[in-house]
């Protein structure tokens, strides 16, 4: 008998590629060259309370975006902010604390940065700027955009009706009547209550 890896050549190596890919997965979506220069212990409720104290000062945020403008400055979007996981991913916008505005150098197309989408921010903070929101002037912290993530938009894929949860008790559907599909392990049944007139064939 020959050794493991004499006769599965490539099985460390495939564990190896699919180890890196876990952990790359995994990994934070903002550099680690700009994490660094962040300063993750200013939670939002204090950058919020008074962004003048951490003017240039590097902080990582993530929300949904709630509009997208493009103008002289560079593109300026406006963002609920909301707790983020490991990654930077953000989770719960009903927890969200606020918001805030990102304002990037780079032209970002409006119709890709657009209305809730996930975003993860790392900029530089600039102050603060007022505008008008609703009936009253929000006061927004305001962030120079370093590195920002647009998340991908995740695809929910029902299970498709009407066909049964279940494999052994599976319905499908033929114009306007339900039909019910006998299993091979009842083959041996002589009469089946699923419906009427059904009969065992004989094979």
């Amino acid at each position: 008998m020959y050794p493991v890896m004499y006769r599965f050549p490539l099985f460390p190596k495939s564990i190896l590629i699919v180890a890196l890919l876990f952990i790359a997965s995994c990994a934070p979506v903002i550099s680690q060259r700009v994490r660094e220069q962040a300063r993750p212990d200013i939670t939002f409720k204090e950058l919020q309370n008074t962004p003048e104290r951490y003017k240039g000062r590097v902080i990582i945020l993530s929300g949904f975006i709630i509009e997208t403008k493009n103008t002289k400055e560079g593109t300026l979007l406006e963002i609920l902010q909301a707790p983020a996981g490991f990654r930077g991913e953000p989770k719960d916008a009903d927890r969200s604390e606020g918001r805030f505005l990102a304002i990037s150098d780079h032209y970002l197309d409006t119709n890709i940065y657009k209305k809730d989408r996930k975003v993860t921010v790392a900029g530089e903070v600039q102050g603060k700027r007022v505008q008008p929101l609703e009936k009253t002037e929000y006061v927004y912290p305001l962030l120079h955009v370093k590195e920002i993530h647009l998340w991908p938009v995740e695809e929910v894929r029902p299970y498709p009706y009407p066909y049964s949860y279940y494999p052994f008790d599976r319905y499908y559907w033929r114009r306007d009547l339900w039909r019910h599909r006998i299993p091979k392990h009842r083959k041996d049944c002589k009469d089946h209550k699923g419906g009427r007139g059904h009969k065992q064939r004989k094979r």
